[in-house]
């Protein structure tokens, strides 16, 4: 092991990198002669993770890895720095990605069984260019339709570790509303963005929350 502290190599190479970061990225830093063992790296991001806790930014773990980015709670201030509005997304949008989400794996005419209205290409071909859903496999009926199901970027995107730590429905409902201003305007307050139908069906996978899920920011 190089004499150069592993968890200042950890900690760099995660601000480097631009992307979240696995064990196995961190093993690739060193020569095989001096890489660490797979626990001392768990250990080093660990001691990372409770430095960061009281700072600005934070080291967390997401299904691609491990990353680091602001904290959301600074958001209303960070966000002067990007002068671009940030992406929007329709309510027919969240409310398909949603049911995919926790229904998964779904034929488009499922999901439009569920919403009780048409889904149409272009909302499938958006989530597919956000890259949170793909086509996981074809259903052996008339027709072979596609199953679809969310991706790792769209855990990533949503700072989920995997699919168990999909929030209560009610959760997901606020923290998508916060999305997309048209909520405002199409949607009372009491109006639940996802058919009540679709929290059964959540109960029925037995999907336990884990955590609150949290808006992604953009890593330094």
């Amino acid at each position: 092991m190089t004499e150069q502290p592993l968890k200042n190599i950890i900690e760099a190479a995660l601000f480097t990198a631009g992307k979240p970061l696995t064990i196995d990225h961190f093993l690739d830093l060193f020569v095989e002669v001096e890489q660490p063992e797979r626990r001392e790296i768990r250990t080093a991001l660990q001691a990372l993770q409770e430095e960061y806790a009281e700072r600005g930014i934070e080291l967390l773990q997401v299904a691609s890895g491990y990353r680091f980015q602001t904290k959301t709670d600074l958001t209303p201030w960070l966000k002067h720095l990007q002068p671009e509005r940030s992406p929007r997304y329709s309510r027919a949008v969240l409310e398909t990605i949603a049911i995919i989400a926790y229904r998964q794996p779904i034929t488009r005419r499922e999901i439009e069984s569920i919403r009780g209205i048409a889904v149409s290409s272009d909302i499938i071909k958006r989530l597919q260019d956000y890259n949170w859903i793909r086509i996981l496999a074809r259903r052996d009926t008339p027709g072979h339709p596609a199953l679809y199901g969310t991706t790792r970027a769209f855990l990533d995107y949503f700072n989920l570790k995997n699919l168990s730590d999909l929030p209560p429905l009610t959760e997901l409902r606020e923290n998508l509303e916060k999305q997309s201003e048209l909520f405002e305007e199409l949607i009372a307050p009491e109006k639940e963005i996802v058919p009540t139908n679709l929290e059964e069906i959540a109960l029925e996978k037995k999907i336990v929350p884990k955590k609150e899920i949290l808006l992604k920011t953009n890593p330094f």
